[in-house]
Formats: C-alpha cells, structure tokens, sequence
C-alpha cells in the first residue's frame, strides 16, 4: 500500500511523506514489542509539563526542559536491524539514523502539533501494536491545509523535505497501547554539535 491509497480524493498529499505496510512480519513484531517493554521509558516532559506518554533516547537526545541537544545511550542492539530497514527505505545508510526514539502511547496518549528540533533532518518512524493517524498541517495564508494518514501496525512512514520542514505533524490519541520506534538522522545543526562536542572530548584527552 503506497500513500496514495491512504488519502481521500482530493486531499492533499505533502511532498516527502512516504509510506509503507509490513515493513516488519507479525512474529518481528512480538518479539520487538518483548524487547521494547525491557527499556527504561519515562513521561515525556516538556518545560515542567509531563504528558501520558513516555520516552527513551539512544543516540542522542532533546532535552525539553533545559532546550539542550546531547548525547545519549547507544541504541541497543535489537533495534539496529531495525534500523537497517529504517534506513533502506529512506534512502540513507544505517549509521545516517544516529538517533532512536522509543515511544510507548497508554490509551489516551497522543502528540500534539509540532516539528521535529531542528538539530534532526530525516525522520522515519515505525508503529508496533494498535493502528494510530498520522495528522500532518500546513500553514497557508487562509488558514492550514491538512491531512491525515492511518498508521498500521508494522507500517513505516518516512518525513524528508516539505513534509519534514514545511509542514507539522502530531499523533491523534487512541484507545490502546501502542509503541513506535523513530529514527532520525542529524541536520547541518545536529552535526555541528557533534563535532563541538568531539573537539570538546579530544581537549579533555590532552596532558
């Protein structure tokens, strides 16, 4: 199934979103659930406010209280073929996703309006357990254009471009548990903190 089949006529569908079904078999997806309940998740927080639905971060992380960009955990094992399918279907190499985001959504839990840091470029994203809807808008001189696309469980949908700069995106709130797994690669920015941060590393280094 393409995003094609997913929009109704006449909706709009924002350069740089793709999309795809069963990028995992139901048996992948039981045992990446079984891992993914092993992680250390905590409630999402944002300037002193915590929402239903709680984080890990491996590679690197945002900090929403602080506003700071940096390093965290490697990103375990059993996601890296993970990963690899991440990355093949964006058209970038594994090591270009240098962030993970696990997510655990309790039923009622959602995302509201929002792009992603700046410090992050692509981002690919994929559902586990119960189905959710992708909303996506954009703001136009008349309002906001919007659509929204249903996210299958052991779907992946990738944001690049348009999508990814122009327009933002957010997660409707559903009944049931519900996982994801989004990948990102870094942007000019994120880079930038990257190589600050090993010149940072190498000057601790020196006698």
């Amino acid at each position: 199934m393409t995003q094609f089949d997913l929009f109704a006529r006449g909706d709009i569908i924002p350069v740089g979103l793709d999309y795809r079904d069963d990028i995992l078999s139901v048996r992948e997806e039981a045992a990446l659930i079984a891992d993914l309940e092993t992680v250390a998740v905590a409630p999402f927080r944002f300037q002193g406010w915590v929402g239903k639905r709680r984080t890990a971060s491996f590679g690197w992380r945002y900090d929403f209280d602080a506003a700071k960009f940096g390093e965290a955990p490697p990103i375990p094992d059993f996601l890296l073929p993970l990963r690899e399918r991440a990355a093949a279907f964006a058209g970038l190499a594994p090591g270009q996703l240098a962030q993970a985001l696990v997510i655990r959504y309790d039923p009622g839990a959602g995302i509201g309006w929002h792009r992603d840091r700046p410090v992050f470029e692509h981002v690919a994203g994929i559902s586990l357990g119960a189905p959710a809807v992708l909303r996506l808008r954009r703001r136009t001189p008349g309002g906001f254009e919007r659509a929204a696309m249903p996210l299958a469980p052991r779907s992946i949908y990738h944001l690049s471009g348009p999508a990814r700069r122009e327009w933002e995106h957010g997660i409707a709130a559903h009944a049931a548990l519900r996982w994801s797994v989004t990948f990102r690669s870094l942007s000019g920015r994120g880079k930038l903190s990257e190589t600050a941060r090993q010149v940072r590393s190498r000057g601790q280094l020196l006698p």
